[in-house]
């Protein structure tokens, strides 16, 4: 993601407001005599239990939880946590084996061994949330535990992506004394064994994270506390930023809050971290609705949307059009809705849906989540109604709702067509596919896409050699784009706010786009 060179990274990977004179002139000891340091966040979790989130909590749970495998800074593959070792026990990829680390505790004092992991893992499976993160587990037949410190994933098909899997945040070890077998645990708690423990929580408004005294991994802490702080719009966290209310912002950056913190941040003291991104925005087709189920309308819109206007003039061109469900920069990544349908075409969309028979102009409506990706979610959803309204084969109407209720709703199927984001559980083509289709997905929406997981993606999981597998991805894709029940609309970028005095912003990015928050320091001297 980053340069690892920290001198080059500043010249490189780094857009910094702030004037940096030279590389090693600032201290990198913590210095915690201000208080905890306080980042701002559009991202508010919508759980608590791991069992229960596939979603942006995971940004939470990174640093409260601990998995058995993680992303130091600047790693772009699992490398041991909660474990001492891990790795592949057999060469068809169909055996996984785990050594934890010795004298592992929770948060609480309690002992963390396999027969915890075993328990935090069969758990999700137990659960099964609709939408939840079970269907990541797909290709796990069982856990064995050998002995308190070892355990053997056993799979049911050979699949090179599950060291990938258990560095998710999905797969954070619980406390079995602590979280329900069978059901979610509901009383706003956490015990984990993170590098923080989560001192208080205030749902929607406050998270007040601390050193975890027990932790043992990978992570050196270079602060003692965060206080996360969540905010409902941008202009109100950068006004914070501004008024030294919180320290470091992260996620939700409004483009006209990016656009000007980038001329005249340094004036306030501010300087503007920004790195490559996966992070991708894309439209859902419900095959239940009597409309979005028809192909020719879904291809319609697929010709109709302007994803270059949508980045332009919404996002002021901190966003990047995106033409496929993998973003670049990934092994594998197409531009399979460019090359088939070509610039928007409302003639084209006409011809598409007279072919099907459809003449009348065509109701949609669209929904979108008010809280959660962003204060642009909204002009951007008004841009599309727009763009389908004008070419006159379209009447839409939208509706949007607070994260909470708006993920309940998709998971019921409510939604005629709605917006999703999606920052990655790791960074492989795989994850940009396999969470949206089959049965049991991440969308609550099922989509069979029977050559796809019965054939491509098993293929894929053979390799562990992830550049050998491009034409499997290559393939997938263009399912995707022949289905059209996903439509891509652009990439993101990473974009970190922060007063001067903070440090540590550039190498707090993991490759999910997850903020490491033990990262995040005060500089102690110029």
């Amino acid at each position: 993601m980053f340069n690892r060179n920290p001198c080059l990274r500043h010249l490189a990977a780094v857009t910094s407001i702030t004037l940096v004179a030279g590389c090693g002139v600032l201290s990198s000891a913590s210095s915690d005599d201000k208080g905890p340091i306080v980042v701002g966040t559009t991202s508010a979790p919508s759980t608590l239990d791991p069992a229960a989130s596939w979603d942006g909590s995971w940004e939470l749970f990174r640093n409260i939880y601990q998995t058995l495998l993680s992303y130091p800074s600047g790693a772009t593959t699992p490398e041991p946590d909660a474990a001492q070792s891990c790795g592949f026990a057999d060469t068809s990829n169909l055996v996984y084996r785990c050594k934890l680390r010795a004298d592992m505790k929770f948060s609480d004092g309690d002992t963390l061994d396999a027969r915890a992991v075993k328990y935090s893992i069969d758990r999700i499976k137990r659960i099964n949330l609709s939408g939840g993160p079970a269907g990541l587990l797909g290709s796990l037949d069982r856990i064995q535990v050998v002995n308190a410190r070892e355990l053997l994933f056993h799979l049911n098909k050979s699949d090179a992506t599950f060291p990938f899997v258990l560095a998710t945040p999905a797969m954070s070890i619980v406390d079995p004394d602590d979280y329900p077998a069978h059901s979610l645990r509901k009383d706003g708690k956490v015990f984990g064994s993170g590098p923080y423990s989560l001192r208080s929580y205030e749902d929607g408004k406050q998270a007040e994270l601390v050193r975890n005294d027990h932790y043992k991994g990978f992570a050196e802490l270079k602060n003692d506390a965060v206080t996360i702080r969540y905010f409902q719009d941008s202009g109100e966290m950068v006004d914070a930023l501004k008024d030294k209310k919180i320290d470091v912002t992260f996620r939700g950056l409004a483009s006209k809050d990016i656009v000007s913190l980038r001329s005249k941040g340094a004036d306030n003291g501010l300087q503007l971290v920004e790195g490559a991104g996966m992070e991708i925005s894309y439209l859902v087709f419900n095959p239940k609705d009597p409309w979005a189920k028809k192909l020719a309308v879904r291809k319609a819109v697929a010709q109709v949307i302007d994803r270059a206007a949508i980045a332009h003039k919404v996002y002021k061109d901190t966003v990047d059009p995106l033409y496929s469900m993998v973003p670049a920069g990934l092994t594998g990544h197409t531009t399979g809705f460019f090359d088939d349908y070509g610039d928007p075409s409302s003639s084209k969309a006409r011809q598409i849906l007279s072919a099907a028979g459809i003449t009348e102009r065509v109701p949609l409506t669209l929904w979108y989540t008010t809280d959660r990706y962003g204060s642009e979610t909204a002009p951007e959803f008004q841009e599309i109604k727009r763009q389908l309204e004008d070419s006159g084969l379209f009447r839409v109407s939208l509706n949007g709702r607070p994260w909470k209720t708006y993920e309940e709703g998709y998971r019921k199927g409510e939604y005629p067509v709605f917006g999703r984001g999606w920052f990655p559980d790791f960074p492989d083509a795989e994850n940009f596919i396999a969470p949206f289709v089959g049965l049991q997905n991440a969308l609550g929406t099922p989509y069979p896409a029977p050559r796809i997981t019965d054939t491509l993606l098993p293929a894929s999981r053979r390799e562990s050699d992830r550049g050998a597998v491009v034409k499997e991805f290559e393939a997938a894709q263009q399912i995707l784009v022949d289905d059209a029940r996903l439509l891509p609309l652009w990439q993101g970028k990473q974009f970190v706010a922060a007063s001067e005095e903070i440090s540590g912003g550039e190498q707090a990015l993991d490759p999910s786009t997850i903020m490491m928050m033990w990262e995040l320091h005060r500089k102690t001297s110029w």
